[in-house]
């Protein structure tokens, strides 16, 4: 019940991450307590959840549109050609678009996602080593935000000692939900990076470059597979099978 108010809200992170807990959740959101108003974030609704989300009214965020994420960029003074490539690699996540802005070796991942298909030349452990290169790099794009985690530690440690607490309450959640945030950015990497090597196909596609029937095929072949790869990522696939897989088709 409110303690004081006349209701209460509680705000639920990661739900789409909730799946064991899906029944006991179904019964608190079909019969919740009169004073209390639930608001459930989910990035996704997987089957689990979708009779939790038919009792829910539905509130779709969509991305930030790629030219008010560029503004708001170059408003925060990102340079104005900076600012356009990032805004194109972040999805519409600001979030994702304040580190990317910051990220120096961004380019480089960027430019070694557009050069996999003429890197590509039908020997295995060439697709292999590619593999490798672009989980190493997706790993480099970690440490932005692994900084910033490493800062909220530290201050949460320092308002502790200033309280005289002994250990920093609260850790633990934090710690749990930094890696699940790490987790989060990794696949969004990925994502994006399968997003970037799609758009190297479609370009060569429709770059009106003179390209024979069999040539069309396998730009067109190419790019369902790398829509298939994206769309397994879904179920938490293991990224060196996933990306070795991949390579190795295309």
């Amino acid at each position: 019940r409110p303690f004081e108010a006349a209701r209460q809200v509680l705000v639920v992170g990661d739900v789409h991450l909730a799946l064991r807990s899906a029944p006991a959740l179904l019964k608190t959101v079909e019969e919740p307590p009169p004073a209390t108003v639930f608001v459930l974030l989910a990035d996704d609704i997987p089957n689990e959840l979708v009779t939790v989300a038919s009792r829910c009214v539905e509130v779709t965020f969509p991305p930030v549109p790629s030219v008010a994420v560029e503004e708001w960029l170059r408003a925060n003074g990102i340079e104005p050609a900076q600012a356009a490539v990032v805004a194109a690699g972040a999805g519409g996540d600001l979030d994702r678009a304040r580190l990317l802005a910051h990220d120096g070796g961004y380019a480089a991942r960027l430019e070694l996602w557009r050069s996999v298909p003429a890197r590509l030349n039908g020997d295995g452990s060439v697709a292999g080593q590619l593999a490798r290169s672009l989980l190493e790099s997706i790993d480099g794009a970690l440490d932005p935000l692994r900084a910033q985690h490493t800062a909220a530690l530290e201050e949460l440690s320092e308002q502790a000692e200033s309280l005289g607490e002994r250990g920093a309450p609260g850790r633990k959640d934090l710690v749990d939900r930094q890696h699940r945030e790490e987790r989060r950015w990794r696949t969004d990497e990925l994502r994006a990076g399968l997003g970037i090597l799609a758009r190297a196909y479609r370009d060569r596609w429709g770059s009106g470059e003179s390209l024979d029937a069999p040539s069309l095929a396998d730009c067109q072949r190419a790019v369902s597979l790398i829509t298939e790869a994206t769309a397994s990522l879904e179920h938490n696939p293991n990224e060196t099978l996933l990306l070795e897989s991949l390579l190795v088709r295309l």
